[in-house]
């Protein structure tokens, strides 16, 4: 009898899990995945602190970032707190008319040609209702004064009467008092600190007619910076500038009656309650909204600091998967799936991360809490109004740190789920596997990377730019397993420590891999910003015009009319004791005789020398083409030919040390100068040996100029502007007035800072005078940031290569134990250490120099093709290599490897190895 198979009908069929009884599996499933993680973070204590230490110091830096803005961040009425203190309102004099403002005050529009040039404290009192009070503050006053031999300027002066009750809440005192006297004066910290006096010292005035007595260390809460607090020697109901503002105690509330009073006589105000509104009210300051450019630029910065996390903590997950291999295949022969194994690594990263987003946010909050006082003074210089967090932030910040820990654990959590079970029971280590397509995927990421990159250079979007180095480095980070790979080919040509270290990195690219990932990311960034930077400074190096040869001086009088010249001999004795000086010339200017300074005279170019068109106004594309093909308009902006040039009247005393002429040249426009011509520094303004003066009286009604030509030469000289320098015959010929404004004075080298501050302490005595120095270009601007760009790199370098080599010592205990028991003596741990983190530093730093100058390259190519395109004409970027930020980089992989090998205990375990 044969059986045979019945077959079931369709309904007997065991039914489709509902969804419901899925959702339940998967919580289940990851319920158990966050037990089996917890258990893991405390048995690998070590591993766990390193990434908690990694996701933990971003969040905690961003977090104290965004508490510190969100405290100093203070909203209209906060703000009107501060300014008003125990007054009701706070008036200013704007105009005299009407004007209309905003809520607060801080915006107004009014008649620019209706504004009053003196205010007084009865004009106030006028206009409000009786039995009012006023006190007047006037703000940022100049104070020059003395110290020592020093001349300080750099501490203005609020002039207000502190010991008034309106002005009580408006200060608050850390020490002694507030000034009652008008030789008193008050000082806040940043003051103190800057003028090194404390309370009971002396301020004496610059040119010594009178001095303070410092009596108190108060703070104005809303500016924090230098300020010294004096009291109005004058009567309050004296005339005061327009700038003045006047605190208002009234005998009622602010009313709208009260608002559009004071706006229709030209009084904006700032009370606790809100204007009338007014068109004004649409107006906003320029810079409080960010544009799509900064937020894309901004996310795409917050990118690459993400992926540098995820790179320098993904090799803690990936050891993390090779020790619990056995532990990975015991689940997968329980009955667990490629889902349920990436569940197991990927609860590592998830646990992780938000121990580290809640641990980091917390200290962020608290430390932000604890240095408030110093962020206050020392950052955002102005008092805060409350203790507060940024909830949306933190919220964004902590999303954040979990994406960081579980984008780290995704590479390794597809590997386990990939591994041979039989191997993991067994303990071996697999063969690495690497497919191809990720380096082809490299590849293309790079590629492109790179185009994006140029198009953006081209387009002159920073976002676009950034986007696609952003894609540039993926690419590389996709592509450098496969370079790791080949590495490990040259091993068989290496002594046994390299050979070692390159085939350790070569079966264990899922840790080191990443490790040089990250290095290459910074120090790519350093190199191309570096280079960028370097340019950058060459470029404006040249296209910089000094006003002065380097060795001339200017002495000048402020007020030339009331006190004339500064004294010769005085002037001679101080450049010959501190600048080391010979030549004192005149300096003699020329003016209207009516009105002196009302005159304009300049040189006058020949119509085939001018531009048709002016640089940076709005011409048609039509218009740009052809301006870059005429020959009058090939020159940078500032070279155009605008008629404004600096004038002096000179018989040839002063026109070598103004115009840095040769000897040759000196004997030549000298000689034209005593004959009754003109002298210019640029030689497109001569004609035919002649040059065209012209003179514009800005006071006369029919505004007619002045012209004649004279006799002419050309000094060469790159000084912008140009200088003109015209005979006193020719003045004569013009109908100018002349007068001496100061000395011309010829250092015997450029003097140093040291040189020039001694010779501005000895004239301090003259009187109001003036010193002009040529201090040059000077490349010192960019070298700090190069500098902390190296050091950010080395930073990351030195912390990738230690942490990849300390992973790598851990799980190469066997292969030590080994290495022992062969008889390989015990520097053989500590060599093998240095090569571990060469393999890392150099190998990722000198992919990261690669990268950074082909990206830099690329983007000023790119940049100069689109300025070359372009009118006026611009110089382009010259194509340099940032020496300081590679010098620095260059020595950081030896740091790194010498650290590795100082570090390392050079005893050789020997372990019982059981099979």
């Amino acid at each position: 009898m044969t059986l045979r198979p019945q077959s079931r009908p369709v309904h007997d069929l065991p039914p489709e899990r509902p969804r419901r009884t899925r959702l339940a599996e998967t919580v289940g499933s990851w319920r158990a995945a966050l037990r089996i993680a917890r258990r893991e973070v405390t048995r690998a204590r070590g591993r766990t602190a390193l990434v908690l230490a990694m996701i933990v110091l971003p969040v905690l830096a961003l977090s104290f970032v965004a508490v510190s803005a969100d405290m100093a961040r203070l909203d209209p009425a906060e703000k009107m707190e501060q300014r008003l203190g125990n007054a009701d309102a706070e008036l200013r004099v704007v105009s005299q008319g009407p004007v209309t403002q905003n809520a607060d005050g801080s915006v107004w529009n009014a008649p620019e040609d209706r504004i009053p040039e003196t205010v007084t404290v009865d004009d106030i009192l006028r206009l409000l209702p009786a039995d009012s009070r006023v006190l007047p503050v006037r703000r940022w006053l100049p104070l020059p004064l003395r110290d020592g031999t020093r001349t300080r300027d750099d501490v203005p002066a609020t002039e207000v009467d502190l010991a008034d009750p309106l002005a009580a809440g408006l200060v608050r005192i850390h020490d002694g008092r507030v000034p009652t006297t008008a030789d008193e004066v008050a000082l806040n910290r940043a003051a103190r600190r800057t003028l090194g006096v404390d309370v009971g010292g002396v301020l004496n005035a610059r040119d010594g007619t009178r001095s303070w007595t410092v009596v108190g260390v108060v703070e104005l809460p809303e500016s924090l910076e230098p300020m010294a607090f004096l009291r109005s020697a004058g009567e309050p109901s004296g005339s005061l500038d327009h700038d003045t503002v006047f605190l208002v105690d009234l005998p009622g509330p602010v009313t709208e009656d009260l608002f559009r009073h004071l706006n229709r006589n030209g009084v904006v105000v700032g009370a606790r309650v809100s204007a009338p509104s007014s068109p004004v009210e649409a107006v906003r300051p320029l810079g409080n909204s960010l544009g799509a450019e900064e937020i894309g630029t901004g996310v795409l910065v917050g990118g690459l600091g993400l992926l540098e996390v995820v790179l320098l903590v993904g090799p803690a997950f990936a050891v993390g998967v090779r020790r619990r291999r056995r532990e990975l295949a015991l689940v997968a022969v329980a009955g667990g799936d490629a889902a349920q194994l990436r569940r197991v690594v990927l609860a590592d990263g998830v646990l992780l991360g938000c121990i580290g987003a809640a641990a980091g946010v917390a200290l962020g909050v608290l430390s932000a809490f604890a240095a408030r006082p110093l962020v206050e003074e020392f950052v955002f210089q102005h008092r805060f109004a409350g203790y507060r967090v940024w909830p949306a932030a933190l919220g964004v910040i902590a999303l954040v740190a979990v994406l960081a820990g579980v984008l780290a654990a995704l590479a390794p959590a597809w590997t386990a789920a990939r591994q041979d079970v039989v191997a993991g029971l067994a303990g071996r280590r697999g063969a690495p596997t690497h497919r191809r397509r990720w380096l082809a995927l490299g590849v293309l990421l790079a590629v492109t990377g790179l185009v994006i990159a140029g198009i953006g250079a081209a387009m002159v979007r920073s976002s676009v730019i950034l986007a696609g180095l952003v894609l540039g480095e993926l690419g590389l980070v996709f592509a450098t397993p496969t370079l790791v790979g080949l590495l490990a080919r040259l091993g068989r040509f290496l002594p046994l420590a390299p050979r070692i270290a390159v085939r350790d990195a070569s079966r264990n690219r899922s840790s080191t891999a990443p490790a040089i990932s990250a290095v290459m990311a910074a120090v790519a960034g350093s190199v191309a910003l570096g280079a960028f930077l370097a340019s950058d400074d060459v470029r404006a190096d040249q296209q910089y015009r000094p006003l002065l040869p380097r060795q001339t001086v200017l002495v000048t009088a402020d007020d030339p009319d009331a006190t004339g010249p500064p004294d010769r001999a005085a002037v001679t004795a101080a450049a010959r004791d501190h600048l080391g000086a010979g030549s004192v010339a005149p300096l003699v200017a020329a003016g209207c005789r009516t009105n002196f300074d009302a005159c304009v005279v300049s040189a006058v170019a020949p119509p085939d020398q001018v531009c048709p068109w002016r640089p940076y106004e709005s011409i048609s594309e039509a218009d740009e083409q052809r301006a870059r093909a005429d020959r009058r308009c090939q020159w940078p902006a500032e070279d155009h030919l605008d008629g404004y040039v600096q004038v002096a009247v000179d018989d040839g005393a002063a026109l070598p040390m103004l115009t840095g002429a040769t000897p040759a040249e000196v004997t030549a426009a000298t000689a034209v100068l005593r004959a009754g011509g003109a002298v210019v520094t640029d030689s497109r303004y001569l004609v035919d040996g002649r040059v065209h003066l012209r003179v514009e009286d800005d006071k006369r009604e029919t505004g007619e100029a002045t012209t004649t030509t004279v006799p002419g030469y050309a000094v060469r000289s790159h000084l912008r502007p140009s200088w003109l320098l015209i005979s006193p015959a020719a003045a004569d010929r013009l109908d100018l007035a002349v007068r001496q404004t100061g000395w011309v004075v010829e250092a015997a080298e450029p003097p140093r800072q040291r040189q020039r501050d001694r010779f501005v302490d000895a004239l301090e005595y003259l009187g109001p005078v003036g010193a002009q120095f040529e201090l040059g270009h000077g490349f010192t601007g960019t070298e700090p940031l190069l500098l902390l760009l190296a050091g950010v790199s080395a930073v990351v370098t030195v912390g990738a290569a230690g942490i990849a080599t300390g992973l790598a010592a851990a799980e190469g205990r066997a292969d030590l134990s080994t290495l022992a028991s062969v008889g390989a003596g015990p520097g053989v741990r500590k060599l093998l250490s240095l090569c571990q983190a060469g393999v890392i530093a150099v190998l990722g730093s000198l992919l990261g120099i690669v990268a950074g100058l082909g990206s830099a390259m690329i983007i000023l190519t790119f940049t100069n093709r689109r300025l070359a395109e372009g009118w006026p004409v611009e110089p382009p970027y010259p194509l340099l290599v940032p020496w300081l930020t590679l010098g620095v980089l260059v020595v950081v992989p030896l740091v790194a490897m010498a650290g590795a090998a100082l570090l390392t205990r050079s005893r050789l375990p020997v372990e019982r190895r059981l099979d």
